[in-house]
């Protein structure tokens, strides 16, 4: 494939302050984690709170509910919050 068009696939995004490089299309709250931890927290009580910012025009902000997704565009910020609900 040509770097070109390999880019073309691909936007930047922010996520914890870190750039990331991902596919177009959209990322799950999953994908999200992941991106944002290593090692993501686990246990009964760990929930995670995902928040994003200069998304695209229809829905510019808002907050990942659990199981949702968002689509991603480049330049996008997320903030990923590992809370414990004990």
């Amino acid at each position: 494939m040509p770097k070109d068009h390999q880019k073309d696939q691909t936007v930047t995004i922010i996520v914890n302050g870190r750039e990331k490089v991902v596919e177009k299309g959209e990322l799950t709250m999953q994908e999200l984690v992941q991106l944002a931890y290593e090692n993501p927290p686990t246990g009964e009580f760990v929930c995670f709170t995902i928040t994003y910012r200069r998304g695209h025009g229809n829905k510019p902000e808002g907050t990942l509910e659990e199981g949702g997704s968002v689509k991603v565009k480049e330049g996008m910020i997320f903030n990923v919050t590992a809370t414990d609900k004990s």
